[in-house]
């Protein structure tokens, strides 16, 4: 129950402050802010954080936090690309509605420099192991091409949700990032798709 609590504690603080970024940007935001907006403490905020630009890095552990959400979400039934894909446009909705762009493109940049820990490319996070499920599951069902592995298949799927997100950031924004998704996800992956016909025979998915 211990560890529980701390988790929900580091994620309350971690979205407090994502939120205070966006809303009233970087610099105006305050380690009292934080705490205020996130109804913990100095004392539990610096337990968990050195100060506020260690928080930075902790963007990888929100997205991961909507990932758990999200698939509490998703139906059984849906062909495992659309899983994929509603991840992905529910993803970046998140982004486009509640990150600030200039520190989510600080940290992508930071991540090309870093000596350190990398926290986007860390396989044990939430967003590799959600991502490894259902492609695994796609496979045995028969719905994803399974003479790829599973590990291929997730690095290409991360591999252009990095993309997109790196041209948004160049582009500083001027696009809707969900919107151009939803057009571009499809046509970068539908052919890892595959299905059954009434014949047996495999077919590629047509995924618009």
């Amino acid at each position: 129950m211990a560890k529980k609590n701390n988790r929900n504690t580091k994620s309350k603080i971690i979205a407090a402050a994502w939120k205070l970024f966006y809303e009233q940007g970087y610099d105006d935001t305050t380690v009292e802010d934080i705490v205020a907006e996130s109804g913990t403490s100095k004392g539990s905020f610096y337990h968990y954080f050195r100060g506020k630009d260690a928080l930075l890095g902790a963007l990888s552990e929100l997205f991961d936090e909507k990932y758990t959400s999200l698939m509490d979400t998703i139906q059984e039934e849906m062909h495992s690309f659309d899983k994929l894909m509603y991840l992905n446009q529910e993803m970046f909705r998140m982004i486009d509605d509640s990150i600030s762009l200039p520190l989510l493109a600080r940290l992508y940049s930071s991540q090309l420099v870093t000596s350190g820990q990398r926290h986007l490319m860390d396989h044990n996070r939430v967003y590799f192991q959600v991502l490894r499920q259902i492609v695994s599951e796609g496979q045995r069902k028969g719905e994803l091409k399974d003479d790829i592995s599973v590990g291929e298949l997730v690095k290409t799927y991360a591999m252009c949700e990095r993309a997109l997100i790196y041209d948004w950031c160049l582009c500083n924004g001027e696009y809707s990032l969900s919107r151009y998704a939803k057009e571009m996800m499809p046509r970068f992956l539908g052919g890892f798709c595959k299905v059954q016909n009434n014949k047996g025979e495999v077919e590629r998915k047509q995924c618009e």
